[in-house]
């Protein structure tokens, strides 16, 4: 039932249910405490972006604050809890990597969800609560401002280039379908779930640029191509001007590296193989262009994800 009561709980207001929302900081406990009522919290909150500067901020917010939450859903008594981890924590994987994936993150964000990971099924082996843990690929949709939306408002603004051959294939996930698989989720009787989330079949970077392209421009021209090594060159090239000048920049060599390779993802859970999708990923992704960039919705709310 999707009409159920529910609070939010964030350091950003909401702009879609004001009168949810109450002002916490993960990172304060006693903001926690002073707040959270119920008995069933589903746990979003997350230092996520790949540009921060100051790494401890990830284990501030990601460890730290899981911590504290789960100090005071232990004092509450809170039946069950939904974490929206990540698949980061695989790190540069195999193709179609599943639950049984090695746990190998390349960054601070991966290892940080991983630790946060660890201390929840550590709070449930000690507590009557269930846990689930969801693990989504790169998230999409109107008003999401991540990486696939960067890749859009460049196509749109005839700024993008591709690097490489773009044969690499990326796994993806609409906000539409992860929102309701979090209801699906909610209604669960499992005691501990852990699951990948993705929208099959995964698109490679060609096809996905040449749908962008159709849908937004009508065609389906050749793609001007910057080979790999020029493009990793310059990707280095950009972080060492950004360490001399302190600037941060759209460009990186972890962005290039990121960009070019495939990170395709799986699941063998019943839970995620019998869950129907209310959209297909080439829907999300239409619905996105229409929202973000052919008829913008007035007014949308904007979050960020990975």
């Amino acid at each position: 039932d999707k009409n159920m009561d529910f609070e939010i709980l964030d350091i950003k207001k909401s702009l879609r249910f004001p009168e949810k929302w109450k002002y916490v900081d993960i990172r304060d406990k006693n903001s926690i405490k002073e707040n959270l009522t119920g008995k069933i919290v589903i746990h979003l909150a997350a230092v996520h972006r790949d540009d921060v500067v100051n790494k401890s901020e990830y284990f501030k917010t990601n460890v730290e604050g899981t911590k504290n939450l789960v100090s005071i859903c232990t004092k509450l008594d809170i039946e069950k809890l939904i974490f929206t981890s990540t698949v980061a924590v695989y790190g540069f994987s195999l193709p179609n990597t599943d639950e049984d994936g090695e746990i190998k993150p390349f960054n601070d964000y991966g290892k940080s969800k991983f630790e946060a990971e660890e201390i929840l099924r550590s709070w449930h082996a000690l507590n009557n609560s269930s846990l689930i843990i969801v693990r989504p690929t790169v998230i999409f949709g109107p008003g999401n401002r991540g990486n696939v939306y960067n890749l859009f408002n460049q196509i749109s603004s005839n700024k993008f280039i591709m690097i490489g051959r773009g044969l690499n294939k990326k796994s993806l996930a609409f906000i539409d379908n992860i929102t309701d698989f979090l209801f699906y989720c909610l209604k669960s009787q499992t005691n501990y779930g852990l699951y990948n989330y993705s929208d099959n079949p995964d698109y490679d970077m060609d096809s996905l640029v040449k749908l962008t392209k159709k849908h937004l421009k009508g065609e389906e021209k050749n793609l001007f191509r910057l080979p790999y090594i020029l493009g990793i060159l310059i990707g280095y090239t950009i972080d060492i001007i950004g360490k001399i000048t302190k600037r941060k920049f759209s460009i990186s060599s972890m962005r290039v590296k990121k960009f070019c390779s495939s990170s395709t993802f799986s699941s063998k859970e019943k839970a995620v193989i019998n869950f129907i999708k209310p959209n297909t990923l080439k829907e999300g992704i239409i619905i996105t262009l229409d929202s973000e960039f052919i008829s913008p919705t007035p007014n949308q709310e904007i979050f960020y994800t990975e």
